[in-house]
């Protein structure tokens, strides 16, 4: 084996290495967010919900803006995906996006929470907002999908914010069926 292919080899496992250990920092800000909420979120907190030194965390996200920004991408990118797959699928999109915002009670609710309480936060910190914005934005997109009226497209986005802010609060199971009238109701179809 030749040099020049022993430390493309090792570069490559050095980066595979540092984009895993990014995203256990990841999971660990998102877990503290869950369980103490973003006033909890300090890079000594993260490195020890993620059993790393400290500076770890620091060499990967130099501020803490930077962590909150890479957190809440992570759950906006899992969301965007979700959100494109019920709009390039086949049925119907209003249900789609009601089992959505339904997973909220369920096995999305940690995940959920803390887009939630990120989002919450980007009104205070001006570099989240951009990444904020995404959900509704996509829903946005979705409504837009189904009709032409601002005012109904506006309608959806804010009820699909009202749902899962209300499923967060009730912490109970969601009822896809019910979720889906009340999306109809507000994009008046």
């Amino acid at each position: 084996m030749d040099h020049a292919r022993e430390d493309g080899e090792a570069r490559d496992g050095r980066r595979l290495r540092g984009a895993r250990r990014r995203a256990e920092i990841i999971d660990a800000t998102l877990a503290v967010v869950t369980r103490d909420g973003a006033a909890g979120v300090t890079h000594r907190t993260v490195a020890k919900q993620a059993g790393i030194a400290t500076s770890l965390s620091t060499y990967y996200f130099s501020t803490l803006d930077d962590l909150l920004v890479a957190a809440l991408t992570s759950v906006a990118d899992e969301y965007t995906t979700r959100i494109r797959e019920i709009l390039d699928g086949p049925g119907d999109k209003l249900a789609g996006l009601a089992q959505l915002i339904a997973e909220s009670a369920g096995p999305g609710r940690e995940r959920a929470l803390a887009e939630r309480e990120l989002t919450t936060l980007a009104a205070r910190r001006p570099a989240l907002r951009p990444v904020a914005r995404r959900w509704r934005e996509n829903i946005a997109e979705l409504a837009a999908s189904l009709t032409e009226d601002p005012q109904s497209i506006d309608a959806l986005v804010a009820a699909s914010d009202g749902l899962c802010t209300a499923i967060l609060l009730d912490n109970a199971p969601a009822n896809p069926h019910h979720l889906r009238a009340v999306l109809e109701r507000a994009i008046g179809s």
